[in-house]
């Protein structure tokens, strides 16, 4: 078990996505972004599956074919794709709705602080839109709508960089000052 590595790891990705959302506008979205990982089968998960330089849930998924963490993850947290799925209305299954833009937003800030997060040092501003590309496979529950706003914000941010992602972000998509 690697606890305090897990705990250090997720309370410095909280700390950088409640920045970013404070800096967009969206203060109880960073406050209260991923406290689910506090819940008992997300942490413990967690510090069993633990690497420090990727999400221990692929780790637990490996091991067991399936994440329990993930799973309970992805069902509390409005910023994932995931959460935003429902059977189609023409009866064809399961699809991915259009997320709101406050949580695409999120969403944005999420995968920017995980980056930071993981790669450290090595980080580059293309590293999340590197990682969008690499899920395409993975994406095809995401609302086309959403794909392509989110892809939008990730180039910008590659790019053009931080500040531009940003004023982007709380200009042209949460339609703030």
């Amino acid at each position: 078990m690697h606890v305090w590595g897990h705990l250090k790891t997720v309370h410095h990705h909280r700390k950088l996505v409640r920045q970013y959302c404070f800096r967009l506008g969206l203060y109880w979205q960073g406050l209260t972004h991923d406290l689910s990982k506090y819940s008992p089968v997300e942490f413990f998960a967690g510090a069993k599956y633990f690497q420090g330089d990727r999400s221990p849930n692929d780790a637990q998924r490996t091991a067991h074919g399936y994440s329990a963490s993930w799973m309970h993850h992805k069902g509390r947290n409005r910023h994932h794709f995931e959460f935003w799925t429902d059977y189609a209305t023409d009866g064809s299954g399961i699809a991915g709705v259009e997320m709101p833009p406050r949580y695409v937003a999120e969403m944005f800030c999420d995968r920017l602080a995980a980056s930071k997060t993981y790669r450290g040092d090595q980080f580059d501003p293309g590293d999340p839109y590197r990682f969008f590309l690499r899920g395409k496979d993975r994406r095809l529950l995401l609302h086309p709508k959403t794909a392509s706003l989110l892809e939008t914000i990730l180039l910008k941010l590659k790019d053009e960089g931080e500040d531009a992602a940003f004023a982007f972000v709380r200009h042209e998509v949460l339609g703030r000052p």
